[in-house]
């Protein structure tokens, strides 16, 4: 609790606010007790008199006695100094008034009352302690807010900032396991190639230009889909076979980029042994214009996937996914039949 209040001390309300508050409450204090007295003359003075004594005990009070005894947790050192500031605070207030305002120390009170009677010090320490808890209570609260303001920013940071080191985590994966194929590719003095250095310069120009914001177009990752099985296909030619379907209108849907990449490639890991023959179905629904549902099918190699190392692709997405959408989003993945099967929902923003 300490270390909150604390943090919270670090805010400094503008001065422009502390001006308004001041002179507002000194109005309707002047207005009050010149009305109940019809004597705004006494009202003045007593008010210039106590109002100057208010704001002196009360920023001693908020940014003296708690920061240097409440929390250090000296308490029973912050109960001793404010007994002796508000003694201070009552002699003071009661001689200047005495002396500048009038010698009836205390006219609202029923009788005659003097100066240092037991009445009058409990009626001006309470006073003054109304008022030093009113203007703490509003600084806590204020502070509170702006703490708590501050808190959800670090929080939509550090969740962005790791957004960013999840995203930036594929783009090497990618790029891997791309020049591992292109290295493929030239030990066999391949005419391929070639046309994959090109394609692989389309793909880097997209993942590094244009996935610098947030969302990007849903046709746009397709597209970015389809040129990375054009590169799978200049390396295992017609060993590779997909398809893509479409439902629904899907022009004005925008996704995080670089979400659905990691599930084609898990197909290919799964799916090719030796060269073997990979089929891909890709399906992309919008359903209601509520929700996107994305399905990738594959053939599905047991061997395969017993022996290539467990990858950071899919792990990486379901981390993004709930950042991204916490639990407004849907992802199976599962195996049928040797097909592997993956089906992701996630809401239209």
């Amino acid at each position: 609790m300490s270390n909150w209040i604390q943090k919270t001390y670090s805010y400094q309300i503008p001065v422009k606010y502390h001006f308004f508050f001041w002179i507002g409450y000194f109005i309707v204090n002047f207005v009050r007790w010149g009305s109940y007295f019809d004597d705004y003359v006494y009202s003045l003075k007593s008010n210039l008199v106590e109002f100057t004594i208010h704001i002196f005990l009360t920023y001693f009070h908020i940014y003296y006695l708690i920061p240097k005894f409440v929390l250090k947790r000296k308490f029973t050192l912050y109960f001793i100094a404010a007994i002796v500031s508000l003694t201070v605070v009552y002699v003071a207030r009661t001689e200047l008034n005495l002396l500048l305002v009038s010698s009836n120390i205390w006219p609202e009170a029923i009788g005659a009352q003097k100066a240092y009677s037991f009445n009058h010090i409990v009626a001006v320490t309470i006073g003054e302690i109304y008022v030093v808890a009113l203007v703490t209570a509003i600084k806590l609260t204020s502070d509170w807010i702006y703490e708590r303001k501050k808190n959800e920013s670090l929080k939509q940071l550090q969740l962005q900032t790791e957004l960013k080191y999840l995203k930036s985590q594929i783009q090497p994966h990618f790029f891997f396991n791309t020049l591992n194929n292109l290295y493929y590719l030239t030990i066999e003095k391949s005419e391929k190639a070639p046309d994959v250095v090109l394609k692989l310069s389309e793909i880097m120009q997209y993942v590094l230009y244009d996935v610098k914001e947030p969302k990007i177009g849903l046709l746009n990752e397709i597209n970015y889909i389809q040129s990375y099985l054009e590169l799978e296909r200049l390396r295992h030619g017609d060993k590779i076979t997909s398809e893509i379907q479409i439902k629904g209108n899907i022009d004005d849907i925008d996704i995080p980029p670089l979400l659905l990449l990691p599930f084609i490639e898990n197909c290919f890991k799964h799916g090719s042994k030796n060269n073997d023959a990979v089929s891909l179905d890709i399906q992309f629904e919008n359903a209601k214009d509520e929700q996107l549902i994305f399905s990738a099918t594959n053939n599905f190699n047991v061997n395969t996937s017993k022996e290539k190392k467990h990858g950071i692709g899919i792990e990486n997405v379901r981390r993004r996914l709930e950042l991204l959408y916490e639990n407004r989003y849907s992802l199976e993945t599962k195996i049928i039949d040797n097909t592997f099967n993956v089906l992701l929902k996630i809401p239209i923003l």
